[in-house]
């Protein structure tokens, strides 16, 4: 990582659908900060696949990782490709080829006409939820036996090495104590998956014995779903593994005012790493000027930040919630301002 004095270069991946109309706008906010970072915008995506077959040049993530101190990209995926092959190339490609193991996703509630739980305040929802990002069902392991026949069998296989569940959880751990966090939940299914449970287990217990600062607890992935919506109030860090942090991280959206609202990175300590907000292409509404740009501000945000410009991310933040507590948002959050409208709003706000 280069001195947070010296400007940062970050590559730019719009992606399809409303990616590529939420992306500039929140490129114009960053901008507004007046923060050292120089855009390199990327046409990777469906329109370039659907030009000449390209999903990721050859040296694309080499380039990413030498040329780039971030990467920032949009919603991937178009109708118009049946396979999605190329959203799995440059996506899945970036996290697993690029070794980004830690998908952070901070949950917080920025006013409380947001959320669809009663009684609760904006304070009550401030967590974060740690996703190992390269493991898992996700690994593409699996196959076929007697397909399209009466008897056919699929088996997916559910990859858990003792390097990449020790690293995540040390991540945890340390994001945790670094960020002022007291408690860490580890959440599994150790109950019925007893082998891949047993070695999250194992190992959390035995990291955790180094970090006597951080209060642990453990709930089963199911009870943590319920904990959720009952009382999100107790939560602070969760860590679990790649399938459960990616169902749980769209629940959690919705105690934030939907996945407009949520940001995320894709993170290796020390490397290039990548900034994407979570909700998808949403087809049907793209270039409409209804798409709620939140996602992508907070996102350039959390980027910002992760390259050590908090200065600038924390004006971005605060012009976000002076824009939801005054309903200058799109329609999906209270608002009845476009894309463009919103995104401008806040820009002028900073």
């Amino acid at each position: 990582m280069t001195a947070t004095t010296a400007r940062k270069r970050i590559a730019v991946v719009p992606g399809d659908g409303i990616g590529k109309e939420v992306i500039p706008h929140a490129l114009e906010v960053l901008r507004a900060t007046g923060a050292p970072v120089d855009f390199t915008l990327l046409d990777w995506g469906a329109d370039r696949y659907l030009a000449d077959g390209t999903t990721v040049p050859p040296d694309g993530f080499p380039m990413l990782a030498r040329d780039f101190d971030a990467i920032f990209v949009g919603a991937l995926g178009d109708p118009r490709v049946a396979t999605n092959i190329h959203a799995k190339e440059i996506l899945l490609g970036m996290r697993f080829k690029m070794d980004l193991y830690a998908n952070v996703r901070p949950v917080k509630l920025l006013d409380v006409s947001l959320c669809p739980l009663k009684n609760i305040n904006p304070a009550d929802i401030d967590f974060v939820v740690i996703r190992e990002n390269t493991e898992g069902v996700y690994m593409d392991m699996g196959g076929y036996f007697k397909k399209d026949t009466p008897d056919e069998v699929a088996t997916q296989e559910d990859i858990n090495t003792r390097k990449g569940v020790e690293r995540i959880i040390r991540f945890a751990f340390d994001y945790a104590r670094t960020h002022g966090r007291k408690k860490l939940m580890m959440a599994d299914k150790s109950n019925v998956m007893s082998y891949a449970g047993g070695l999250w287990q194992r190992v959390f217990k035995l990291v955790a014995a180094e970090y006597p600062d951080i209060h642990t607890q453990h709930m089963y992935i199911d009870a943590l779903c319920l904990q959720m919506v009952r009382d999100p109030r107790s939560l602070d860090v969760i860590v679990t593994n790649n399938m459960f942090g990616d169902i749980i991280t769209d629940l959690a959206a919705a105690l934030q005012g939907g996945l407009g609202m949520a940001a995320s990175g894709n993170i290796h300590p020390g490397l290039t790493s990548m900034f994407e907000p979570v909700h998808g292409s949403a087809p049907p509404i793209a270039g409409k000027n209804i798409a709620n740009p939140m996602g992508s501000i907070l996102t350039g945000a959390m980027m910002l930040a992760h390259l050590g410009l908090t200065d600038a991310a924390a004006r971005i933040e605060a012009a976000v919630l002076t824009a939801v507590q005054q309903k200058k948002t799109t329609v999906d959050v209270g608002g009845t301002l476009g894309t463009k409208e919103c995104s401008e709003w806040i820009a002028n706000q900073i």
